[in-house]
């Protein structure tokens, strides 16, 4: 769905790669998933400035399900990862970013009991997320709905 939502950027300049070798099962908010979806794709693209390649994968890991998203933009400078999940925190220029999207993200990720991580070099940046396959004690469906 967040694909097809980008489906206007992602066909001039951008290679898209699927890899989704072993789709499974989790106990999910899928809008909330939908969200971070939306916001590590738009970040991907503008990252890459509308041209480059970009990621999707999906795997199967154990007890989790892990969803990779993966761009060749410059990648995130070395003084930003530890803050990079921060409320309020951006390496947008003023007005492009309100600094709430990854923070947002890392809220819905952990509110399903998973986690999400950076790694990030010149040419390669993945945002990799976790998610249980089992239902946790933090399961979406008993928590309130995470802000929008």
């Amino acid at each position: 769905t967040v694909l097809t939502l980008h489906r206007n950027q992602l066909k001039h300049n951008v290679e898209l790669e699927r890899d989704y070798a072993s789709p499974g099962v989790i106990w999910a908010r899928h809008d909330q998933l939908d969200q971070v979806w939306t916001n590590l794709v738009h970040n991907a693209l503008q990252a890459m400035d509308g041209a480059g390649s970009l990621r999707v994968a999906l795997r199967d890991d154990g007890a989790f399900l892990v969803v990779e998203i993966t761009d060749s933009g410059p990648g995130v400078p070395e003084d930003a990862r530890e803050r990079i999940f921060d409320p309020f925190y951006t390496t947008k220029s003023v007005g492009e970013g309100s600094g709430l999207g990854l923070s947002i993200c890392k809220d819905i990720v952990e509110g399903h009991g998973g986690t999400i991580t950076l790694e990030s070099q010149p040419g390669r940046t993945t945002f990799a997320v976790r998610l249980p396959k089992q239902r946790s004690s933090l399961s979406p469906s008993t928590r309130p709905p995470a802000m929008a």
